[in-house]
């Protein structure tokens, strides 16, 4: 399987501190992967990485099959990266309607010029929002800022969407709703995606590989139900939460 997003042997520097420590991570075209670890773990570090918001101290950054960063240098800069993201507080431009803030990002990456009014509505009849192109994100729900979000990072198509913790302040059925909505998405345009999570339910829900981030190190990769018995108090709890053997 080709790689989409590729980390391999990344270490990010702090003053005197390890923020990722050797970290490799490879996700498929295609693939669905769920990044978990504690915080304070290196998550944000990571996707500052893959960004290009952050430099690597050691090791290469690829971004389907073509290096982006390396070692003290950035060879692509984040305006240029074909990846989307969607962040824990949503980051809506509150001056721009629910159609503007689609607009906005078509526009900046050049996108489906001549096609943009009909891929904003057809991006947001698909989030169920086909009659709020004129609202504004004030005007709306939590749940209904959140499927703006999601509509905004899909949009254009990328080569990959980032989705950092974006469901974790959201209550129960709200969060349900949201997975299976983002499931169908994501299985509809075969995205790659890196989900950053803290919460092993949420991942077990949206895939079944995942990644073990601690202490600046992946040190697990593979399936949510193959985790080992053995290992940190953190993959223990994670095996626990996530229906395995405690």
């Amino acid at each position: 399987m080709t790689s989409s997003l590729a980390l391999d042997d990344v270490s990010v520097t702090r003053g005197n501190s390890l923020v990722l420590d050797g970290a490799t991570l490879h996700v498929g075209e295609g693939e669905v992967v769920a990044l978990l670890g504690p915080s304070g773990s290196g998550k944000s570090t990571l996707l500052r990485v893959l960004l290009g918001l952050e430099v690597p101290s050691r090791g290469v950054v690829k971004l389907g099959g073509r290096t982006v960063s390396e070692a003290g240098r950035v060879r692509l800069p984040p305006e240029e990266r074909d990846l989307a993201v969607v962040f824990q507080d949503l980051a809506l431009w509150p001056h721009l309607t629910v159609a503007g803030n689609l607009a906005f990002v078509l526009r900046s990456k050049g996108r489906f010029r001549g096609e943009e009014r009909d891929r904003i509505h057809q991006m947001l009849d698909q989030v169920g929002l086909a009659d709020f192109e004129d609202r504004y994100p004030g005007e709306l729900s939590g749940g209904e800022q959140q499927r703006v979000a999601i509509a905004r990072a899909l949009v254009t198509d990328p080569a990959a969407v980032l989705l950092d913790e974006p469901l974790a302040n959201l209550d129960i059925a709200l969060k349900q709703d949201l997975i299976a909505l983002l499931i169908e998405l994501f299985r509809e345009r075969g995205s790659t995606v890196l989900h950053v999570t803290h919460d092993p339910r949420e991942a077990a829900a949206l895939t079944e590989r995942v990644a073990i981030l601690e202490e600046g190190r992946i040190t697990y990769t593979g399936r949510l139900d193959e985790l080992p018995d053995a290992g940190s108090t953190f993959t223990r709890a994670v095996r626990g939460a996530a229906g395995g053997r405690g």
